[in-house]
């Protein structure tokens, strides 16, 4: 099935061929048709059709003025709230939350007439890179069932890879809108730190986090983000900057570089090697680009993204006890300690614990200096390195993930071997550029996957650039 398009669908609209009604129907009805991918963990149905109803009437009384995402469908991830509704971030331990607000992404999104239509399953407070970690249960590509769908936007991949909305929000720690979209050959972008509001998604690294957006086509993914983009007075860490007019600017004259160890045919799946280089040789027709630049930390960017995100996340995720909110449990105990015990050990799954205490460990005493303080630094190593290639060239290429799809549950007991799939994607949350994903390969025999592209800080346009050529490959 191929997904929807918000571009087409306007177009359709405002020539009084569909209505926002129908549109959102359709979805539901892909979406239930779909169920055994599990991406949806709810549907907020009548509201969704309710909305749609209003929109329509609105447009019959008033044309001239067409909200810019009127009727957009848009699904998003169980880490972000949407006012009055369920956020649990894909665990037990916030399986009863209702957030009592709305995420400053999705209320500008609503603002501008798009449409909320449901939550998207996640790895559990966005903690994995197959979505087989959420309490949910896994989420399966709507490719081919067997395979995972990535994480841990996974749901949200799937939900535009089956048409059930036209743009998903998504959340990025270390790769988790760009690896998902590879794995199910849809586009995903991750801004720059800071270009769109945390305000509203439930933190895992706050240092690392970003909102991020899904679609199936370049125009629609542009047109989000421009929308959710800027600055925003709940987020200290938001950019003040100016949002350009993502869609209005184009440029056919990017430099691109290739890290020579990002094509080690002893860490890439021979299938994907082909594909990337044969994209670097459309690319490389009417573009220049410069191979073999040398990046000698590269080996050093997993360990150090998980050495500073379980430091965050033992921090952030102190705040749930159980008591306050969050999942309590029916065990008797008699002391505040005891009974913060039992709701944090049934609230959380193994995943979480494990980052949870090896984050504790970086951070305690005796060990601060050599792991957390020395991560620290070769943040700051790596920050500088990559601002150096960006004085030189526009974008920085490299696959997206090493692989394809995983068969499901073939690495989740292997968090070694999960964790370094990670490898392509981490570096730009560690820098804070925005970085994107667009398909390569969608064929009907094989599973999609996807090219990756970094930019400098702000320049998402570039990317977008990139994109929309690349949208034209054969």
């Amino acid at each position: 099935m191929k997904g929807k398009s918000y571009q087409t669908f306007r177009a359709a609209l405002l020539k009084g061929e569909t209505s926002i009604l129908d549109e959102v129907k359709s979805c539901i009805k892909n979406a239930k048709q779909h169920s055994e991918h599990n991406f949806y963990v709810e549907l907020f149905e009548e509201e969704a059709l309710s909305k749609a109803q209003t929109l329509d009437n609105l447009l019959k009384e008033d044309k001239t003025h067409v909200l810019p995402l009127l009727g957009c469908i848009i699904s998003i991830k169980d880490n972000i709230c949407f006012l009055g509704h369920k956020a649990s971030a894909g665990s037990k331990m916030l399986n009863n939350f209702r957030s009592s607000y709305s995420a400053t992404a999705v209320q500008r999104l609503e603002e501008q007439g798009a449409i909320i239509i449901g939550r998207t399953n996640c790895d559990e407070f966005g903690m994995g890179s197959t979505n087989e970690n959420s309490f949910y249960g896994p989420v399966k590509n709507g490719k081919d069932k067997t395979k995972v769908s990535g994480g841990s936007s996974g749901g949200a991949a799937v939900s535009v890879q089956l048409g059930c909305c036209h743009v998903a929000l998504g959340s990025d720690t270390g790769g988790s809108v760009r690896q998902p979209a590879s794995f199910c050959g849809v586009y995903g972008i991750k801004p720059t730190y800071g270009r769109v509001s945390r305000w509203g998604l439930i933190s895992y690294a706050s240092s690392f986090d970003q909102i991020g957006v899904l679609a199936n086509n370049v125009h629609d993914m542009a047109t989000v983000l421009e929308h959710i983009a800027g600055a925003d007075g709940k987020d200290s860490t938001a950019l003040n900057d100016p949002v350009p007019r993502f869609n209005m600017m184009h440029s056919s004259d990017l430099s691109y570089a290739v890290l020579d160890s990002t094509l080690d045919a002893s860490i890439i799946e021979p299938e994907m090697l082909g594909g990337f280089q044969n994209a670097l040789g459309y690319i490389g027709q009417d573009s220049s680009i410069s191979s073999g630049i040398k990046f000698d930390l590269l080996d050093y960017v997993v360990p150090c993204y998980y050495i500073l995100t379980t430091a965050e996340a033992s921090s952030n995720l102190g705040r749930y006890d159980g008591i306050r909110y969050g999942h309590n449990s029916e065990k008797v105990a008699e002391t505040y300690l005891e009974k913060m015990v039992n709701n944090r050990s049934e609230g959380f799954g193994l995943e979480v614990k494990r980052r949870i205490m090896s984050g504790i460990y970086v951070l305690s005493q005796g060990f601060f200096d050599v792991y957390y303080q020395k991560a620290q630094k070769v943040r700051q190593l790596i920050i500088e390195e990559i601002e150096t290639i960006f004085t030189k060239y526009d974008i920085l290429l490299l696959p997206t993930a090493s692989t394809t799809a995983f068969d499901l549950g073939s690495i989740s007991n292997d968090p070694i071997k999960m964790y370094h799939s990670d490898i392509f994607t981490v570096l730009a949350n560690i820098t804070g550029n925005p970085a994107i994903s667009v398909p390569i390969n969608n064929m009907e025999a094989n599973m999609p996957f996807g090219m990756q592209a970094i930019a400098k800080k702000g320049n998402e346009a570039a990317l977008i650039s990139f994109a929309e050529k690349m949208s034209h490959m054969a």
